[in-house]
């Protein structure tokens, strides 16, 4: 129960990194960088809790479940190979002791690409894997299954203005490279960026909470 109480620590720090990662202008180059640092090595201990899993991949029958859950991992990694990559690429803070390697251009293309694409990834890997989730988090605060219902309608809410928030934000735009450079509105509070992203994870992940009931046979409400 202690490891499994960890990982959700461990879990949650790293969905809290990746929000203050997309918001990158807004809080300063040396800063993103710094947190994108500390986003891998949580993304390393993500891993090490895991390894019972990743040493079971070429064991067992792979049922609907199971490959949704292995393909959107392999997704995850693939885009945080790229993140890192990319990143030493284009760091002028963390790296910059490093030679100069790689095409700049190049670089923050990727990075672009590999951050976009990982927060869609990492959120639909999170919904994936959200009846796990949950069912840790009951075992050690039981009172929690009382709040199944409320905690429905407010995804679902929160899910509606999400896809308003993903146009909104411009998420197609960077997912698909219609425009290589990202929009950041200065004038505005910072917590209208972060409450927007949020409801645009809380979208994606609905989405892979759903997909994951289609390829278990299960339909339940988010929470139970």
């Amino acid at each position: 129960m202690k490891n499994q109480t960890i990982k959700i620590w461990v879990d949650a720090a790293m969905t809290l990194c990746l929000m203050l990662l997309m918001s990158y202008s807004l809080i300063g180059e040396q800063a993103h960088e710094w947190i994108g640092m500390g986003m891998f090595v949580l993304f390393i201990l993500h891993h090490w809790f895991n390894c019972h899993w990743l040493a079971g991949l070429r064991h067992g029958r792979y049922t609907a479940f199971r490959i949704l859950q292995t393909v959107t991992a392999g997704l995850v990694c693939l885009c945080m190979i790229g993140a890192m990559v990319s990143a030493v690429i284009i760091s002028r803070t963390v790296f910059a002791f490093l030679p100069a390697v790689g095409n700049a251009a190049f670089g923050r293309t990727l990075h672009l690409l590999s951050a976009y694409w990982g927060f869609m990834c990492m959120a639909l890997h999170l919904g994936v894997n959200w009846r796990m989730v949950i069912a840790t988090m009951q075992r050690g605060y039981p009172t929690l299954k009382k709040h199944g219902k409320p905690l429905a309608i407010g995804v679902l809410a929160v899910s509606v203005y999400g896809i308003f928030a993903f146009f909104r934000r411009s998420l197609p735009d960077y997912l698909f490279l219609r425009t290589h450079f990202v929009y950041f509105d200065f004038e505005k509070p910072l917590i209208f960026f972060y409450l927007d992203y949020l409801c645009i994870m809380v979208l994606v992940a609905f989405v892979g909470y759903i997909l994951a009931g289609a390829a278990q046979g299960v339909h339940r409400k988010p929470g139970q």
